[in-house]
């Protein structure tokens, strides 16, 4: 399929990246049942890593076989499938060039309380041996060691540019100024997803912000220039935090919730410009089917 005129134009917002990394980006945006849109759907599956096997599959156990999350996210047309280092391993041969895949380099584990930190668990060659059109990195701004999670982002996204690979960047605010009802207020949301397009980000991953102001310098400039009161305002000011709207922006789908509460969220994604949604407890613990008709409501909705 030739790219639409839509992703030739989001192709152009990134000025200055290598024909490698625009190549992988456009079959991201080339992909499953929203090709051509400019919105994209995600399946992500590293809450094994951050939750535990049981907390993340017992729901489904289906989903404990690295080879159902293939499957899921190649029935369902998703635009691309990210995950840790064995997840992608266990299936890239059976399931090579099906989907796009996103090499997850970070996690960070429950057993370690409070670190405000993640482990790298994957490499730039990994995610070139596996075919991936990318590495996700997740930073924790306001935490102990967020300055040098963006050292570390700086490497791996100039290893990643270097070899043609995308960088997605799951940006999540903790600790610090920041404190835990903040971690979704909209100056924080917006902070961190400007935080991320400043790093070099080519796609970002952040959660949907609500309407509270968590830093007190920020309250006084939000109240002279008010964000409107809906969830698609909210969401068209973290698209205008990133970059005017140049850069692409997916929400986090979060912890499991219903049906209707979940469609209500991705309307307002849709609404406020957003570019998808990343759905991934709310999709793997489900039945296969159950998951695979959430999936297609929530690319319905983006389509």
């Amino acid at each position: 399929m030739l790219r639409t005129e839509t992703v030739r134009e989001i192709l152009r917002w990134y000025e200055g990246e290598t024909p490698g990394l625009k190549s992988n980006l456009s079959r991201l945006l080339m992909h499953g049942r929203l090709a051509g849109t400019g919105r994209v759907v995600i399946l992500p599956v590293d809450q094994g890593f951050e939750h535990g096997p049981a907390r993340s599959f017992a729901p489904n156990p289906a989903a404990y076989d690295p080879h159902y999350l293939y499957e899921l996210a190649i029935e369902s047309g998703v635009s691309g499938y990210a995950a840790p280092l064995g997840l992608l391993e266990q299936g890239a041969d059976t399931f090579a060039g099906e989907v796009p895949l996103i090499l997850k380099l970070n996690s960070g584990n429950s057993l370690a309380a409070g670190a405000g930190d993640q482990a790298l668990t994957g490499t730039v060659e990994d995610a070139l041996r596996l075919g991936c059109v990318g590495v996700g990195f997740t930073i924790y701004p306001g935490s102990d060691h967020a300055y040098a999670m963006l050292e570390e982002l700086r490497e791996i996204t100039l290893q990643a540019r270097s070899r043609g690979l995308m960088t997605v960047v799951w940006s999540y605010p903790r600790g610090g100024k920041v404190t835990k009802q903040g971690e979704t207020g909209l100056d924080i949301i917006a902070y961190a997803a400007h935080m991320a397009a400043l790093s070099g980000a080519t796609i970002i991953k952040v959660k949907l912000p609500t309407d509270y102001i968590d830093l007190a310098d920020a309250r006084s400039t939000y109240d002279k220039f008010p964000v409107g009161p809906s969830q698609a305002d909210r969401v068209r000011h973290i698209m205008q935090a990133s970059f005017a709207g140049k850069r692409i922006v997916v929400f986090s789908g979060g912890a499991a919730k219903n049906t209707t509460e979940l469609l209500d969220e991705v309307r307002a994604i849709r609404d406020g410009g957003g570019n998808g949604s990343i759905i991934g407890r709310n999709s793997f613990q489900r039945s296969r089917e159950d998951a695979l008709k959430l999936l297609a409501e929530v690319m319905d909705i983006y389509a």
